[in-house]
């Protein structure tokens, strides 16, 4: 069932990649940012500019909606006092329009000591400033009376876009010089997503939301990959052999004595040391057509611009990309 829907956030990572899903669906998609400055979705969808912090702002460009995707992000730095405040006033927007929220969640909420595989049962116990924060984000919304909220929740993102994740800013920054850098043991288990799988997979709930209880926790399964897997899959994908660089934590960790972001991104270290993977199921259940873009192919559109011989033309074929669920 399609609607009316407004992505927050939609300058950044899964707020661009929810817009396009959603329209690609049919959906009526309103795109909500600070400002646009020529940068953005394209004209399928609607752009708003307007501030999430103000409540009364927020609930008036939401009004009409059936759903509210919120992909707000702020800087690592400002967690502790954006992440509240954007919480209240989702949650204000979404009791006075009735419409569900739907959340991109990440694996920050398990901490150092999780689990090989991670479900919806799995206990949330974080170690991290960020994964407590996002705990207690979670819960508001589970705890808010009137809400219905809808988590989905994956690994770390690629995607072709160069947006600073790990896979487009580190990983891959010296491809075009054979070069790939992996910050964690080339042996452990990493879980990855597809960053237009995952907004096809939001789209997809959202359109049997109503099936679903106030509060719903699914895990977005991804590729879980150890980091010699993914370096093969890039390998495949650009057509070369690679040397493989590491990332020197210790030196990541004393530039953090001075610089805030830095420090952020050194206190989540364990998410490359600690195996893990993120169990599907339940999505699968609910999603049952749904159909994961293959690694190869996701990897070759997440690397074909990063080398001018990338090799994608022969690795996809229309036939082997989802067009819908």
């Amino acid at each position: 069932m399609q609607g009316n829907v407004i992505v927050l956030g939609a300058k950044g990572r899964f707020g661009r990649a929810g817009v396009d899903a959603f329209v690609n669906r049919g959906w009526q998609v309103r795109a909500l940012a600070r400002n646009w400055d020529g940068e953005g979705p394209s004209g399928r969808a609607g752009r708003i500019r307007g501030d999430a912090f103000d409540s009364e702002n927020l609930a008036a460009a939401c009004d009409g909606c059936d759903v509210i995707v919120n992909a707000l992000n702020p800087p690592y730095p400002h967690w502790a006092e954006d992440l509240p405040r954007l919480t209240t006033s989702v949650i204000a927007a979404a009791r006075k329009t009735g419409a569900t929220v739907m959340i991109p969640g990440n694996v920050y909420n398990y901490g150092d000591a999780m689990p090989a595989r991670l479900t919806a049962a799995t206990p949330q116990t974080p170690t991290t400033r960020k994964g407590r924060l996002r705990v207690a984000m979670e819960r508001a919304f589970a705890a808010a009376p009137d809400v219905r909220t809808i988590v989905l929740r994956a690994g770390d993102f690629m995607e072709r876009t160069a947006t600073g994740n790990w896979f487009d800013s580190q990983i891959t920054k010296n491809l075009a010089r054979g070069s790939v850098m992996y910050p964690g043991p080339l042996d452990q288990i990493h879980a990855w997503a597809y960053l237009p799988d995952m907004a096809r997979a939001i789209a997809g709930l959202a359109e049997i939301r109503h099936s679903f209880a106030a509060f719903e926790d699914f895990g977005f399964p991804g590729y879980s990959l150890t980091g010699q897997e993914l370096v093969d899959a890039i390998a495949l994908a650009s057509g070369q052999d690679l040397t493989i660089k590491g990332l020197p934590w210790p030196l990541l960790r004393l530039a953090g004595l001075v610089m805030p972001q830095i420090r952020e991104v050194a206190e989540m270290a364990y998410l490359w040391q600690t195996p893990h993977a993120i169990d599907g199921a339940k999505l699968a259940a609910a999603l049952p057509d749904f159909r994961a873009t293959p690694l190869a192919l996701a990897i070759a559109d997440a690397v074909r611009d990063k080398v001018v011989a990338a090799p994608f033309s022969t690795l996809t074929r229309t036939a082997d990309l989802p067009s819908d669920l």
